[in-house]
């Protein structure tokens, strides 16, 4: 009696959940046409020609960096190529406006959009995906917020194709659940959320930007971070297993998505089936769209396609390539996982090497050029600025925050060596734009930058790569001595390769190519 009891509640549990979902999920519903009527009229198309809406969800789409470059460029493509969609960028940067933005975008990186197919949708609790607001668990913070922030932004409008093209793959389960499944979604991954190699840093015990110190020299603290991983990873999988199509920007990138498309943990699966990680797994997993129609066979195997992000490299492949200044060029977001403090202490390790580089004809100066998104990248400056301090090499390096793109593209025109210290650097754009506008590049010997851009062209160097502060430091002294007929010889070969194979041109055929049959 009592276990009949217990079922039949459990049941009129259900059946109630089911219709309080559907109840919500057709409010949604009702609440999205309404709302798409009104940026119909707002934006003056005729209510006749029932556009598509497209979604973008970038929350820091006015931050200017590389990931931006390829929002923008993909939407300024669509609106020439399909012109009867809408273009949704669902965005928390509130403090701007729609001409703003439009504005910033051009003035950045020179693209001109269209504001009569683009529409703004403002989320107010972007905090939930910034690393401050999870000092602990901050990738499953993240992840978490981040579906928060997906609910808020279809809570306002439901497009019909979604697109996460910022890297926030636990959105698509929510995109899933809201819509059960009825619009396609694809992805543009720029970096893993998880990888094999953070998995194999945290085994390890190996100390990195993802792997404290005091974590990595504890055996009980690393065995727990394994399993927090083994369950992101799991998770990660399932949500990276909905959309209908999935870009990769490297082959480095490609390589790990695949990885974790194809991944299985046997023990992860057991401990869902068998307790209340069951109603999780249910979660990740229902409401999956069939690919059938668009992908053939069922049983194909699923593999991200790669399409090289965009680099406008149209104008800083007409700088001369001579009569550089003894310039040491950094690209980057002030983000942490561009490790700017190791371009300082290998540009101080130049210095104690080469004296001669510090007064004179032969001084070096180094310039720090890069985006600062909000309060926590500004605080980043500054304690690199207190690093500098430390090593004493403030009067040999300069800051520029938040700089535009002519004024990019006048530093470009003048540095000697451009430095990019990133480990596993998922692409690379700022290491094309050093290449296209003759910069040498000193370059991580890992990811996209060893794999895919600073390789040889005929068989001869386009740059270098380093592993540590002697490395980097070697090779900026190899490029500082060069005669003048070798050296002008290596920023032709890497331009010539640069263009070739990274222009914006090949960047717009690889994406429409991945979506074709997605969009009208």
């Amino acid at each position: 009696m009592t276990s009949a009891t217990v079922l039949l509640c459990l049941l009129l549990t259900g059946l109630f959940g089911i219709i309080i979902f559907t109840a919500y999920t057709n409010k949604l519903a009702r609440h999205s046409a309404q709302a798409r009527h009104a940026i119909i009229k707002n934006l003056g198309i005729p209510t006749t020609s029932n556009p598509q809406f497209i979604g973008f969800f970038h929350p820091y789409c006015n931050a200017g960096g590389g990931g931006e470059r390829v929002l923008w460029t993909a939407i300024a493509a669509t609106q020439r190529a399909h012109p009867n969609c809408v273009s949704l960028v669902y965005t928390g940067d509130v403090d701007v406006t729609k001409e703003q933005i439009i504005a910033q975008v051009e003035a950045r990186f020179d693209i001109s959009l269209d504001p009569k197919s683009l529409h703004f949708v403002f989320l107010k609790k972007r905090r939930l995906v910034e690393d401050a607001t999870w000092p602990r668990f901050t990738l499953l913070g993240q992840s978490l917020g981040s579906m928060i922030l997906a609910w808020e932004a279809l809570a306002q409008v439901i497009p019909d194709l979604y697109i996460d093209s910022m890297g926030y793959a636990f959105t698509f389960h929510v995109v899933a659940w809201i819509t059960k499944g009825s619009i396609p979604m694809g992805a543009y991954v720029h970096y893993p959320t998880i990888s094999t190699d953070m998995l194999a840093r945290v085994k390890a015990r190996k100390v990195g930007h993802t792997n404290r110190g005091d974590v990595a020299g504890s055996l009980v603290l690393s065995r727990g971070k394994m399993w927090y991983y083994r369950f992101l990873m799991y998770h990660y999988s399932l949500a990276l297993s909905r959309p209908s199509f999935i870009m990769a920007n490297s082959s480095w990138t490609k390589n790990h998505v695949d990885a974790i498309l194809s991944h299985s943990d046997p023990i992860m699966n057991a401990m869902h089936f068998f307790n209340p990680l069951f109603a999780l797994l249910l979660f990740a997993t229902m409401f999956k769209r069939s690919r059938k129609l668009h992908t053939g066979s069922a049983s194909k195997k699923r593999e991200a396609k790669i399409v090289y992000p965009p680099c406008d490299t149209r104008e800083m492949s007409q700088f001369p390539l001579d009569k550089r200044e003894r310039i040491i060029l950094s690209i980057a977001q002030f983000r942490p996982e561009k490790d700017h403090p190791a371009q300082l202490r290998a540009f101080a390790q130049l210095l104690a090497d080469h004296p001669s580089y510090t007064s004179g004809s032969s001084s070096v100066k180094l310039f720090l050029l890069g985006g600062a998104r909000n309060a926590d990248d500004h605080a980043r400056v500054q304690s690199l600025r207190d690093l500098a301090e430390e090593l004493k090499i403030t009067p040999h390096i300069q800051f520029i925050v938040n700089a535009s793109y002519p004024e990019m593209l006048g530093w470009l025109a003048m540095a000697s060596i451009g430095l990019s210290t990133m480990v596993d650097e998922h692409f690379g754009i700022n290491v094309v734009e050093f290449m296209a506008a003759g910069v040498i590049p000193v370059t991580h010997a890992s990811g996209g930058p060893l794999h895919d851009i600073v390789v040889p062209l005929n068989g001869e160097a386009t740059g270098f790569h380093a592993l540590d502060s002697h490395g980097f430091a070697n090779a900026m002294h190899t490029v500082l001595s060069m005669d003048k007929s070798e050296e002008q010889a290596m920023r032709m070969r890497a331009r010539t390769w640069a263009v070739s194979a990274f222009a914006e041109e090949c960047f717009v055929e690889g994406w429409e190519a991945a979506w074709k049959g997605w969009v009208q």
